[in-house]
């Protein structure tokens, strides 16, 4: 009797330690998160600016203090690290429409559309490389709803990676 409720408490024993390993590893890989650690990885430090599409495995991340701008996709296991001088501008895009723009030596294209309702909110990133010249980021996406909860809350994120994109090209 004693051997039998050995072995019981030795199984259920394990079976909680397996459990617990499952959920800190689940913890651990969860897409966020695991954006948010390539970003400092990539930057050697938290970005003070960052977008997430954990949906897509992407994020972006403008660090002032070096100068970089991290740019992210494959849930962070590739991506870029630029240069402010190699930015060259950036665009929000709304269910397929430029709706605010900021290019380095062109006067900037105010957001002036709230959209409550938009199906799609992109960020793309322009940058002076020929071989990934952008890097687009869905802000919001009504079929994968990402790091903002709304339209508009993308819509402010958007704007104020433009403004941030637009003090960094003066």
């Amino acid at each position: 009797m004693d051997e039998a409720l050995r072995v019981i408490l030795l199984v259920a024993l394990a079976a909680a330690a397996l459990t617990t390993a499952a959920l800190t590893l689940n913890w651990w890989m969860e897409p966020q998160r695991r954006l948010r650690r390539a970003l400092l990885k990539s930057l050697g430090r938290p970005p003070e600016v960052e977008a997430m599409a954990p949906a897509e495995g992407k994020a972006a991340g403008l660090d002032f203090d070096s100068g970089q701008v991290a740019v992210l996709w494959d849930r962070g296991a590739h991506g870029l690290v630029y240069g402010f001088d190699e930015v060259e501008g950036g665009e929000i895009i709304v269910d397929g429409h430029v709706v605010a723009r900021i290019r380095r030596g062109e006067p900037r294209k105010a957001l002036d559309v709230m959209a409550p309702d938009a199906e799609l909110v992109t960020l793309r990133l322009l940058f002076a490389d020929a071989r990934w010249p952008e890097f687009e980021l869905a802000l919001w996406n009504a079929l994968a709803p990402a790091h903002t909860s709304t339209p508009p809350e993308a819509l402010r994120l958007g704007r104020r990676w433009l403004s941030h994109l637009e003090a960094l090209l003066k």
